[in-house]
């Protein structure tokens, strides 16, 4: 996929393993930083680093819209619940949940994303702390983990505390890229200097199956327009727009388009999911 055409190499998520993207990386030139748009009065824009995904960034919309739809899935299953959305960045999940929870807590330790979630999103039954998720503690229905276990040097340790926190019949929802679609062909890795460890489905499972006593999986799949994209790339695509050249031209238009129903959740086949979402009890 070249959804992320021009991202720096250096802090790009790596979002598909093929040979195109080099290509493409040397081909366009690129910015130095991407700043989100159109920010309310009074929000301080953030930049992307690759550190934590954002909306109000077109060149981003391929990752947010990802991370949403998970986002969207869970926050259906929160109704009157109090819940906490533990590493939440930039809020804007921190806000989908509390479409459907009446309270939520955002919790992240980086000064410059507390403080725009807090101004942006702040609303009754809405808070913002900033803490570490290892440290933080409070008592919920259900925790929220998303995109960051493969951040985590202890992922026993800050499981073991999500659990702690959950009241009796509790969820904890967590989810993390699949190392098999995340890296290059042939790489162990993908690259990414943010993450610690990034895991096959068998891994995780073991992982929350040594935490918890009921552990479901699913995996996140291209749905509607982005899996017609992967049939083009399979037909050639990537070929046929570099040498047409209308790599830009399309894909400036096509990004941003991708909205949260062009990616499923569903049950497998986990080997070829994108990301994994994890429903621990």
């Amino acid at each position: 996929m070249v959804f992320q055409y021009a991202r720096s190499q250096q802090i790009s998520h790596t979002p598909w393993a093929g040979p195109a993207l080099p290509r493409l990386r040397a081909a366009l030139s690129e910015p130095a930083e991407y700043l989100q748009r159109d920010q309310p009065e009074g929000v301080p824009p953030l930049a992307l680093t690759g550190e934590r995904t954002l909306p109000d960034v077109p060149e981003e919309n391929y990752w947010y819209r990802r991370h949403l739809v998970v986002y969207e899935w869970i926050a259906r299953r929160c109704a009157g619940l109090r819940v906490v959305d533990m590493a939440c960045g930039e809020g804007y999940g921190t806000a989908v949940l509390a479409r459907r929870a009446p309270w939520v807590t955002g919790v992240d330790a980086n000064p410059e994303a507390h403080e725009h979630a807090r101004i942006k999103y702040s609303q009754p039954g809405v808070r913002f702390v900033r803490d570490l998720v290892d440290r933080y503690a409070e008592e919920c229905d259900a925790v929220v983990f998303l995109q960051t276990i493969e951040h985590v040097e202890d992922p026993e340790t800050v499981l073991g505390h999500l659990r702690g926190m959950l009241r009796p019949g509790g969820t904890a929802y967590m989810s993390t890229p699949n190392v098999l679609t995340l890296a290059p062909a042939g790489e162990e890795r993908s690259g990414n200097p943010w993450h610690v460890r990034e895991y096959r489905h068998g891994e995780l499972l073991e992982l929350c199956e040594s935490c918890f006593e009921e552990v479901e999986l699913l995996g996140l799949f291209h749905a509607r327009k982005l899996r017609v994209h992967d049939l083009a790339l399979r037909l050639g695509w990537d070929a046929l727009h570099s040498r047409l050249g209308l790599t830009r031209a399309f894909y400036d238009r096509f990004n941003p388009a991708i909205a949260a129903g062009d990616f499923k959740l569903r049950p497998g086949p986990l080997d070829r999911a994108l990301d994994f979402l994890a429903i621990l009890r």
